[in-house]
């Protein structure tokens, strides 16, 4: 039996989604981009756990996660719009020394939106918009080689 990770167990309306908090929703899509990002870097290539973890931390810290914002807020719909937003603006962030206060809120937002993704059951889309970002940065890599 092949089970899908992200598929969630029932997926929710957009309106139900939408009756969870922004940082309820961040909380969520902080550990879905996570598994998307280490399970893609695992499938690229056969490396330490060490050495996956620095990577998928460089990947997952708040500056990137803010720089993935920006990348995608040209594809997304009003609605998804309207989500990153929602968490970019949430009040009760507490910002950790190591991230501005404009990045973690970007962040956030980014999260919220992955958050809901997943809970409305948007699996195909998650990984649309997952692919734009993991290929432009693997694009800024090659050029910086």
């Amino acid at each position: 039996m092949s089970i899908d990770f992200l598929e969630t167990q029932q997926p929710l309306t957009p309106d139900e989604a939408k009756q969870y908090s922004p940082l309820t929703l961040a909380f969520l899509g902080d550990s879905v981009y996570e598994v998307m990002v280490r399970e893609t870097l695992l499938r690229e290539a056969n490396r330490p756990a060490r050495e996956l973890h620095q990577q998928a931390v460089a990947h997952v810290r708040a500056a990137y996660q803010a720089n993935a914002a920006g990348r995608i807020a040209d594809l997304l719909t009003e609605a998804e719009a309207d989500i990153l937003r929602r968490g970019r603006n949430a009040s009760g962030i507490s910002v950790p020394k190591h991230a501005t206060p404009a990045d973690y809120r970007k962040a956030t937002g980014f999260e919220c939106l992955f958050g809901y993704l997943y809970l409305c059951g948007q699996t195909a889309r998650l990984r649309e918009l997952f692919a734009v970002i993991w290929q432009e940065t693997q694009q800024e890599h090659d050029f910086s080689e």
